[in-house]
C-alpha cells in the first residue's frame, strides 16, 4: 500500500505546487512509483510536467463527481515513475457539487483508496484555501508536507494550519500527521528570514524541520515555464541540488513510516 502524502499550506505563494512537482520527480529518480493527484484549480502541477490541458479527456473533477473511473484520468509523464491525475479550471465546479454530497469531506479519500496500491508514493498538490477541496485532501492523507516562506504572515497561516488539521483529526482522519516543514524560497542574505526561521524551529522537534531548504532560484521559475522539473531541465542547478535532497530525506522518512507499521 502506497503512502499518501499531501502538499499543504492554507497561504499561497509559498511555493507549493513547485514543491510538489519537483519532489515528484525526485522520487521518481530514486526509483519509486509515484501518482501526483493535482488537487489545485489552477492546474500547476498538471503545467509543471508539461501536460497539454487541452488534450485532456478526463480530469481530477471527473473523477470526484463519479463520472469516470480513477484509473481512467491518469496520464504517464514523460518524467521517470511519474503519473498525474491532472486538474484544469473545471475542478473549481467541483465545490458547489460536494456541498450536496454525503459525506462530501471525504470524497478524494474514497478516489485514493482505488489507487494507492498500484504506487509506492501518492502525493496531492492542494489548493490554498480551507474550503471543502483542502479539507479533503487533509482527509485523504496519511501524512502532510508544509512548505513554507520565512515571512511573518508565513508563521500566521502555520497557526491555522495546525488548527485545522486538528478538527480534521477529530471529525475525518485521527492518523493524520506532519511530516515535516520545508522552507522554500530562502534568501538567507535577509536577517528577518533567520530570524522566522529560528522562530519555527524553536516550535516544533527537530525531525519536523526538513534538512533540505529551497533556496530562492531562477532556474526553478525558468523549468517551471518550460513544463519541466528543475532536476531535469538544468541538474546543476541549487534548486535540482535542494529538492533532490528533499527527496532523499523524504523517502528516508517514508521508510521510517514501513517500519513503524509492520
Amino acid at each position: 500500500m502506497g503512502i499518501v502524502i499531501g502538499i499543504v499550506n492554507q497561504k499561497g505563494g509559498v511555493g507549493k505546487t513547485t514543491t510538489t512537482v519537483n519532489i515528484a520527480a525526485g522520487l521518481g529518480m530514486l526509483g519509486k512509483k509515484v501518482l501526483l493527484i493535482d488537487f489545485d484549480p489552477q492546474g500547476n502541477s498538471t503545467t509543471g510536467f508539461g501536460v497539454e490541458k487541452k488534450s485532456l479527456k478526463s480530469t481530477v473533477y471527473e473523477v470526484i463527481t463519479g463520472e469516470v473511473r480513477p484509473d481512467k484520468a491518469i496520464v504517464q509523464t514523460k518524467f521517470k515513475n511519474v503519473s498525474i491525475m491532472p486538474a484544469t479550471s473545471k475542478l473549481c465546479n467541483a465545490e458547489p457539487l460536494l456541498t450536496q454530497m454525503e459525506h462530501r469531506n471525504l470524497q478524494l479519500r474514497k478516489v485514493v483508496l482505488q489507487v494507492r496500491d498500484s504506487y509506492d508514493i501518492v502525493l496531492i498538490d492542494s489548493l490554498p484555501s480551507l474550503g471543502i477541496l483542502a479539507v479533503n485532501v487533509l482527509a485523504a492523507c496519511d501524512t502532510i508536507i508544509v512548505p513554507m516562506t520565512c515571512e511573518h504572515f508565513s508563521l500566521e497561516g502555520l497557526a491555522q494550519l495546525m488548527v485545522t488539521i486538528k478538527k480534521v483529526r477529530l471529525k475525518f482522519n485521527p492518523n493524520i500527521t506532519i511530516m515535516g516543514i520545508v522552507f522554500t524560497m530562502l534568501d538567507k542574505r535577509l536577517v528577518s528570514s533567520i530570524e522566522i526561521k529560528n522562530e519555527i524551529k524553536k516550535s516544533f522537534k527537530k525531525d519536523m524541520i526538513f534538512r533540505a531548504e529551497i533556496p530562492r532560484n531562477v532556474r526553478i521559475s525558468e523549468a517551471q515555464s518550460h513544463g519541466e522539473p528543475i532536476i531535469y531541465f538544468d541538474k546543476a542547478s541549487k534548486g535540482a541540488d535542494a529538492y533532490m535532497r528533499l527527496s532523499k530525506e523524504i523517502l528516508a522518512k517514508c521508510r521510517e513510516r514501513e517500519k513503524e507499521t509492520v
